[in-house]
């Protein structure tokens, strides 16, 4: 078996597909179908195409009658559904429409008004979803997938890999990581977890058999006011940054288990987003505001696991943006 690396763009942020086949040819024949795979979410999700299923959802909002949609979106909607209520409504698939008042590139703080006059359209409450049709209720609402889908697309790109028989791979989507079992000599996948102020060396080396890895963190898009870092994550209730840990990777049976655990612990703060990951058994390292490592690699989390597995079973292989996580981490080797 030899040891192939195909680099490609999606989802705005480079990925890689690292996976040990017999050959060139059949390594190529395998990554071609798998970045075709990523390529058909991107499109089916993204809200930046006019013909995506999120802009014919968002373009429904405030009809009665809503949108219909396919097992594989009832399947992240049921998940959406499970990661709001896990998070006491800090993580809201409806919030996205908030980053019309927050343009982090201009360091101008917007006016409370401008949060005020969203805030109404903010809330899974008044999204009624009920398979197989999906009403936003009110117009001028919007769902965004961002949250969910590139840590989806890792798994089902993984699953993909098993099907065709690929047994030893690591898929890399902008620093969401699914890990389709070990080197063929058993040895684990090492994962550098990257320091969130810009440090050249890792805060943590992980060695990862299998599942997910992902990171979120507010330190790559934020702005500083009047001394203060104001992130991107916002909390959907307040419309204002939380003020989370610098960053927090969680590693996870899934992907997308681990890349909304490490959503939700930036909004749960601090000192609760740790302690929240600690109690529901999730490994992760965190890094504070200060630079303080922490690592907690034992245990195996599971709050999300079952949803997760139900929402990767409503798409068969052949057929699952914290945007925070690009290039969070890397270094990824022998």
């Amino acid at each position: 078996m030899e040891a192939f690396r195909f680099p490609f763009h999606a989802m705005g942020s480079p990925c890689a597909l690292h996976l040990h086949a017999p050959d060139l040819a059949a390594a190529q024949r395998v990554a071609s179908e798998l970045i075709a795979e990523v390529a058909r979410l991107e499109q089916k999700y993204t809200r930046y195409r006019d013909d995506s299923l999120t802009s014919r959802i968002n373009r429904s909002a405030g009809d009665p009658e809503g949108v219909a949609v396919d097992e594989e979106t009832a399947g992240l909607l049921d998940y959406a559904e499970t990661a709001v209520a896990a998070s006491g409504g800090r993580f809201d698939p409806t919030s996205g429409i908030l980053r019309r008042a927050w343009d982090f590139r201009s360091g101008r703080l917007p006016a409370q008004r401008e949060i005020d006059a969203l805030l109404p359209l903010v809330g899974w409450r008044l999204v009624r979803w009920e398979r197989p049709r999906l009403v936003l209720t009110r117009e001028g609402m919007q769902l965004d997938f961002g949250g969910l889908v590139k840590e989806y697309a890792a798994d089902r790109v993984a699953a993909s890999c098993r099907a065709r028989g690929v047994r030893h791979a690591l898929v890399d989507l902008g620093g969401d990581l699914a890990v389709v079992g070990p080197h063929p000599d058993g040895s684990p996948w090492r994962i550098g977890v990257r320091d969130p102020f810009g440090g050249e060396a890792p805060v943590a080396t992980l060695a990862v058999f299998a599942g997910g890895v992902a990171t979120s963190g507010d330190t790559e898009r934020c702005m500083v006011v009047d001394g203060r870092r104001y992130g991107h994550i916002l909390d959907p209730r307040s419309g204002w940054p939380v003020e989370g840990p610098a960053s927090v990777t969680v590693l996870a049976s899934h992907c997308l288990v681990a890349g909304t655990a490490s959503t939700l612990a930036m909004l749960r703060g601090r000192r609760a987003g740790p302690a929240w990951l600690e109690a529901e058994g999730f490994p992760h390292v965190c890094v504070d505001p200060g630079g303080r490592v922490r690592v907690a690699v034992q245990g195996a989390g599971a709050a999300l696991a079952t949803s997760a597995a139900s929402a990767r079973r409503s798409a068969s292989p052949s057929a699952r943006t914290s945007v925070s996580s690009r290039r969070a981490v890397t270094e990824i080797s022998r």
